[in-house]
């Protein structure tokens, strides 16, 4: 945890906030902190600071804050990302979340299992869980919007011509033709297929909709590797 990241329900004054969950706990047990430390926060949605820390009890933590500073700017990427199962999704999602996109719809394909869309993971609260975790390890505030698209020919059909429009789209895809995606620096659309990749019918309303076969090379790498693997080559290029 690089950020201690405060939400709205926890001022009890204009600059003053109480904590008694996991962060206090975070705060006391790992971080060891006492009354005078100060520490790096941020409000959900809002700006970044620093937070002192006033008085400490068992389960709870008491600091003033002064948020003054910006988060970091997003990366410029909406992912479309076939939702992977559950025990890769957490990790994909964190590292997404983690490098600083902003936008994740996770959609439905032939490869896709259908159990997948009934894991706990995808509940609000565990979602939300799993997004507040990533922007603590990054340091940031803004919350991400993350949608759910299990029906795949009406979401690639009516949705995302719209969301391509403008951007450079590119459809990692592990093809001889693919073009290899070096670095993008302007709005961009990716979108990641599942395990076993897309099948010929989905390259083909993909294409149709607008995205560009792209790829990283030679090498086929699993979901948790190519996703991490391509926003960096994003960051790389300075678009964050």
């Amino acid at each position: 945890m690089n950020l201690i990241l405060l939400q709205a329900e926890d001022f009890v004054a204009p600059h003053r906030v109480l904590l008694r969950d996991r962060r206090a706990r975070h705060i006391r047990k790992v971080l060891r902190a006492d009354p005078g430390f100060s520490l790096r926060v941020g409000l959900v949605n809002g700006n970044l600071g620093r937070g002192l820390i006033l008085a400490c009890g068992r389960d709870q933590v008491e600091m003033e804050v002064a948020l003054v500073s910006s988060p970091p700017p997003p990366l410029p990427i909406t992912l479309l990302l076939a939702l992977p199962r559950p025990k890769v999704f957490k990790r994909v999602l964190a590292a997404a979340v983690t490098m600083g996109v902003k936008r994740v719809f996770l959609f439905n394909t032939w490869r896709v299992e259908k159990g997948y869309w009934q894991t706990s993971l995808l509940q609000p609260e565990s979602l939300r869980q799993i997004l507040f975790e990533a922007l603590e390890q990054a340091g940031d505030t803004q919350l991400p919007e993350v949608f759910f698209r299990p029906r795949f020919r009406p979401f690639v059909e009516d949705e995302v011509p719209d969301l391509v429009a403008g951007r450079k789209a590119w459809l990692l895809h592990p093809d001889s033709d693919s073009i290899p995606i070096l670095g993008l620096k302007e709005l961009a659309l990716l979108a990641v297929g599942p395990e076993g990749g897309f099948i010929p019918f989905e390259v083909e309303l993909l294409a149709r909709a607008g995205l560009q076969l792209g790829g990283l090379g030679t090498r086929i790498l699993r979901v948790e590797q190519a996703v991490p693997a391509i926003l960096g080559r994003c960051l790389g290029s300075g678009g964050r």
